[in-house]
């Protein structure tokens, strides 16, 4: 894998070519058959706890440079990690971006920024709620997967995830009932920046009621009646019950299912040295063409 992200970083010097990507496909094709066997088997479903962890990727730990500690940073330029990201998203479907985030980057870095630490989203360093990856979204992404290029100094750092499946047997049916109907809210997050437009009001979970969807940021959604707001404090420690915490080491790579399971962070001290948490990210949609009407020339950047 290492052999092929070298190949794709000297072929075109820009991560968000779309012959960058194409390349990115065509090697996915030569990665071992083991991980791709996982990662079609994942794909087609995602287990209890809806996420996968993939360790001993290549990063090019002592090519690294110092961690980013700016707002709003991004991978524009060929590399290792996003090479490897790119290849992985490209085996489970397609990478994507909103154009209001993260300038519309396909590969964006999770960092502590100065002055941010207790910002709700991928700069803060204060415990990060569990959420839906961008839930107010028509088009949010199937799958979030996190690449860790560098842990945090003390390891404090864990990613948390939690998935419908597991705690949906731990509702009452009355709760999931109110879960199940269209009495909730759930504003973008900050780094969308400010938007005008109304969010319509949804059901948190939809789909098969045996196995279904859940679509709710705990940071950003709120219950638009009494029973509701009663039902998302139970979700809450519904699926706090079930989560999971691992602390990421470098060249480890969580790939979460969006669709049935959240993600957060404990909290964590940034020292801002240059040897800070890096991660970075890519979202991956299944099925390309359901926001075609979003994406400009057929391209992988959503513009609304």
């Amino acid at each position: 894998m290492e052999a092929s992200a070298h190949d794709l970083c000297a072929t075109l010097p820009e991560v968000d070519d779309p012959r960058w990507v194409a390349a990115a496909r065509s090697a996915w094709e030569e990665m071992p058959a083991s991980l791709r066997r996982s990662a079609r088997e994942y794909r087609r479903h995602s287990g209890p706890a809806g996420a996968l962890l993939v360790r001993g990727l290549p990063v090019d730990a002592t090519a690294l440079p110092p961690t980013p500690i700016v707002k709003g940073s991004v991978q524009r330029e060929a590399s290792v990690p996003a090479a490897v990201l790119m290849m992985m998203a490209c085996g489970l479907g397609d990478p994507a971006a909103f154009r209001a985030e993260k300038s519309g980057a396909l590969v964006q870095d999770v960092v502590p920024v100065p002055g941010q630490e207790t910002f709700q989203g991928n700069a803060g360093s204060v415990a990060l709620m569990m959420h839906n990856e961008n839930a107010f979204h028509e088009h949010r992404p199937d799958h979030v997967m996190l690449l860790c290029l560098r842990a945090d100094h003390e390891s404090e750092a864990g990613l948390r995830t939690a998935g419908i499946r597991e705690a949906l047997p731990l509702l009452p049916p009355a709760v999931v009932e109110a879960l199940s109907s269209p009495e909730f809210s759930t504003q973008p997050p900050p780094s969308f920046g400010a938007r005008d437009e109304e969010t319509p009001a949804h059901p948190i979970l939809f789909g098969d009621p045996h196995d279904p969807d859940i679509r709710v940021d705990f940071a950003a959604t709120t219950g638009l009646t009494p029973r509701a707001e009663d039902a998302l404090r139970s979700l809450e420690k519904s699926l706090d019950d079930v989560s999971y915490t691992i602390r990421l080491a470098a060249g480890d790579l969580a790939i979460v299912d969006n669709r049935v399971t959240l993600h957060g962070r404990t909290a964590f001290s940034p020292r801002y040295d240059g040897n800070d948490r890096w991660l970075q990210r890519t979202f991956v949609l299944t099925d390309l063409r359901r926001s075609r009407g979003h994406r400009p020339q057929d391209g992988y950047i959503l513009s609304r």
